[in-house]
C-alpha cells in the first residue's frame, strides 16, 4: 500500500495514494462543502463526482480551481480550502444553482432537512444576482413517491442508488443543457417505469425533488372522526430509528415511548406489526417445510428455493424484472397486509365494529408499503385491509405537530390481542432476521425437538450476499440472504440459470433491510447508523421472554378461534396472495 504526504490548510496529511482531496481533508477534520458527493463504503460505490462544483479548492501550481471530490491527492501537494477565490467561487456556483430553483422553502416537504437550504445558510447566500428563466417540469405523483423535478439540482445521487446499488435502472440523466434532469427514460411517470418504490432515491436526495407521498393529513382527519375506530400498527425497524428524529443516538430503542406517543395522538388501539410477523412465520415456515417435504420425497416439480415475500419493494422487483419466476416466492402476504386482514375481520368482530368503520394505519420504514396497501388484491369490495401507510419520518412529524414531548414520555405497552409478539418478530427489521425467525420455528416443527440455542449467528451480518447451512437434526438446509436489490439480482439470476443450491432465500430491497428503509430518518449512507439500529433489534429480541413465533400465545389463540391451522382455507384467503407479470405494464422497456 502506497501513501502520499500533502498539506491541507497548513495541516500535514498522510493518505493512501488514490484518495481524493475531499476524503483526505475529512481525515484531518477539514470539512469541504459538497452537494453531489456520496460515498457508500459498504458497497464500494461512489456517486459520479464533480457535478456540483461546490467543493472546489485551490491547489498551488494549478491555474484553475480543482473539484476536491474527483481530484486525487498527490505527493507534496499544497491545498487551500478557504481562500477568498475559493469562497467566492462556491458562492457563485450556489447562486447559479439557486437561480433555477423554486423559492417555496416554507411549504417544501424537505424544509428544515434540505442540504441545499443548509448550504445557502452556510455560505451566507441572502440574494441571487443571476435572474433569468427557470426550467419547469410536470410533477409526478406515484402511490409512494413524488417527483418535483423543478427542485432537481442534477447531483445524480438518486441515479447512483437506482442503477448501481439497486440495479433497478429507472433513473437516468436525460436531456442536455438547461433542460437536463434525472428522470425515467423519455420522462415517463414512475408508475409506468421499472420503479419498485424502494425509496432509496428519496433517502439520498439532497432537496425536495424526491419525497414520499404524505398521508398525515388523512390520518389526522380519521383521528378526528368520532365514527371511526382508528387502529395503528408499528413495524419492528421503526422502534430502532424513530428516536433519531428527536435527537437520540442511532440504535436507541424507543418501543415504549412510541406506543405512548401513538396513544396521545388519539389512536383507539395501538398494536405491533411484530404480531403479524409471528403470524407470517407460521404461514411461511409451514410453506417452506411443505415444499422441502415434497422435495425430499422426490417431487421434481416442487419450486425451490422458496423466496421470502415480506418486502413489497422486492416483490415489485421480481414482478417487473423476473416475471418468469412468479411461482417461486412464498405466497404469504407481508406482515403489514396480514395485520390489516386480521384487524378488519377477527379483531373487528371482537370489538363489534363494521369493516368500513375501521381505519387501519401502519407505521413503516418503507415507502413501497404505501403502494402495497393500495394493491387491488388487498381489498374487500373496494375497502383496503390497510388504509394508510406512513413512514417513520411522517410519524415523527405527527408527534411534533401534536406538541408531544417525545423524550419525556413514559414507556407503555401495546394493546392486546394484536400487540403481543416474540423476539423472532422483532428481528424481521434487519437483513437475515426473517429467515432466522423462520429457522427457529421450522427447526422445532420439523424435528419435534426443543431448540436450545435460538441465535443463528451464522445468518447475521451486513455483507450484501451471505449464505449458511442450518442443521435440522440431520437435514442440512442451505440458506441464502441478500439485501439491496443489486445483490438480490445476482441470486435470482443464479436461480433462473439453475445454479442455485439454496433451499430458501431471504431478500430485502433496502441496504441493511428495513432498518435502512426509504422512510427511515436520513442516515446519508453512514453504515454505522445501520449497524446501531441492527444491534438495537437484536437487543430487544434477546430481552423478550418468548423468542419463537410459534410460542406466541395470542397467535395460538388466533388459530384456535379463527384460522384453524396454518395454510387452512381461511388462512389462504386472508393471509396469502398471488403475483402478477408487471413487466408488460412498463411503458418502455
Amino acid at each position: 500500500m502506497e501513501f502520499v504526504n500533502l498539506t491541507i490548510d497548513n495541516k500535514s496529511v498522510k493518505v493512501e495514494k488514490g484518495t481524493s482531496i475531499l476524503e483526505a481533508a475529512r481525515s484531518v477534520g477539514v470539512e469541504i462543502p459538497t452537494l453531489c458527493h456520496m460515498k457508500l463504503d459498504d458497497v464500494n460505490i461512489e456517486n459520479k463526482p464533480g457535478g456540483c462544483r461546490i467543493c472546489v479548492v485551490e491547489v498551488d501550481g494549478r491555474r484553475n480551481l480543482a473539484p476536491s471530490c474527483c481530484t486525487k491527492a498527490d505527493a507534496d501537494m499544497v491545498v487551500k480550502t478557504n481562500t477568498m477565490r475559493v469562497l467566492n467561487s462556491r458562492r457563485t456556483v450556489l447562486e447559479l444553482i439557486l437561480s433555477d430553483h423554486p423559492a417555496d422553502c416554507l411549504i417544501c416537504a424537505k424544509s428544515g432537512n434540505c442540504e441545499l437550504q443548509d448550504m445557502a445558510h452556510k455560505l451566507g447566500v441572502r440574494e441571487i444576482h443571476f435572474k433569468g428563466e427557470q426550467s419547469t417540469y410536470k410533477e409526478d405523483f406515484s402511490p409512494s413517491i413524488i417527483r418535483d423535478l423543478n427542485k432537481c439540482i442534477m447531483c445524480r445521487r438518486c441515479e447512483t442508488m437506482c442503477n448501481e446499488v439497486q440495479t433497478v435502472g429507472t433513473l437516468h440523466a436525460v436531456n442536455r443543457g438547461f433542460m437536463a434532469v434525472v428522470a425515467p427514460a423519455f420522462e415517463m411517470d414512475l408508475e409506468k417505469s421499472t420503479c419498485t418504490y424502494c425509496g432509496q432515491c428519496v433517502a439520498v436526495c439532497p432537496t425536495g425533488a424526491l419525497t414520499e407521498v404524505d398521508h398525515t393529513n388523512e390520518i389526522v382527519r380519521a383521528l378526528a372522526d368520532p365514527k371511526k375506530k382508528v387502529v395503528v400498527q408499528t413495524a419492528p425497524a421503526v422502534r430502532a430509528a424513530l428516536g433519531e428524529e428527536f435527537g437520540l443516538e442511532p440504535g436507541t430503542l424507543v418501543t415504549g415511548q412510541m406506543a405512548a406517543a401513538l396513544r396521545r395522538l388519539g389512536f383507539d388501539y395501538v398494536f405491533d406489526t411484530d404480531f403479524s410477523a409471528d403470524l407470517t412465520i407460521m404461514e411461511e415456515g409451514t410453506e417452506l417445510l411443505g415444499r422441502l417435504g415434497k422435495h425430499l420425497a422426490g417431487d421434481k416439480d416442487v419450486k425451490l428455493p422458496i423466496l421470502t415475500s415480506c418486502c413489497p419493494g422486492w416483490v415489485n422487483f421480481f414482478e417487473k424484472q423476473f416475471p418468469d419466476m412468479l411461482d417461486i416466492p412464498s405466497t404469504a402476504r407481508s406482515p403489514q397486509q396480514m395485520f390489516g386482514a386480521i384487524a378488519k375481520t377477527y379483531f373487528a368482530d371482537k370489538i363489534e365494529t363494521k369493516r368500513e368503520d375501521m381505519v387501519v394505519v401502519s407505521v413503516m420504514p418503507c415507502l413501497a408499503k404505501k403502494y402495497e396497501c393500495q394493491r387491488e388484491e388487498f381489498a374487500t369490495d373496494g375497502n383496503p385491509d390497510v388504509d394508510y401507510s406512513i413512514s417513520t419520518r411522517e410519524l415523527a412529524q405527527l408527534i411534533q405537530r401534536a406538541n408531544i414531548d417525545f423524550n419525556t414520555l413514559p414507556n407503555e405497552d401495546f394493546d392486546h390481542p394484536m400487540g403481543e409478539s416474540t423476539g423472532a418478530a422483532v428481528i424481521f427489521g434487519t437483513t437475515g432476521g426473517v429467515i432466522e425467525a423462520a429457522a427457529r420455528t421450522a427447526y422445532e416443527v420439523h424435528t419435534k425437538k426443543k431448540l436450545e440455542k435460538v441465535d443463528f449467528e451464522e445468518l447475521r451480518g451486513m455483507e450484501g450476499i451471505r449464505s449458511a447451512t442450518i442443521d435440522f437434526d440431520g437435514l442440512p438446509i442451505n440458506i441464502g440472504i441478500a439485501h439491496g436489490l443489486g445483490n438480490a439480482r445476482k441470486l435470482l439470476e443464479d436461480v433462473q440459470a439453475g445454479k442455485s443450491e439454496f433451499h430458501a432465500i431471504e431478500v430485502m430491497a433496502c441496504p441493511g433491510g428495513c432498518i435502512g428503509g426509504g422512510g427511515q430518518p436520513l442516515h446519508h449512507g453512514d453504515s454505522s447508523v445501520l449497524k446501531a439500529r441492527q444491534l438495537a433489534l437484536y437487543k430487544e429480541d434477546k430481552n423478550k421472554p418468548i423468542r419463537k413465533s410459534h410460542e406466541n400465545p395470542y397467535i395460538a389463540k388466533l388459530y384456535e378461534e379463527f384460522l384453524g391451522a396454518p395454510l387452512s382455507e381461511k388462512a389462504h384467503h386472508l393471509l396469502h396472495t398471488h403475483y402478477f407479470d408487471k413487466k408488460k405494464d412498463i411503458e418502455i422497456e
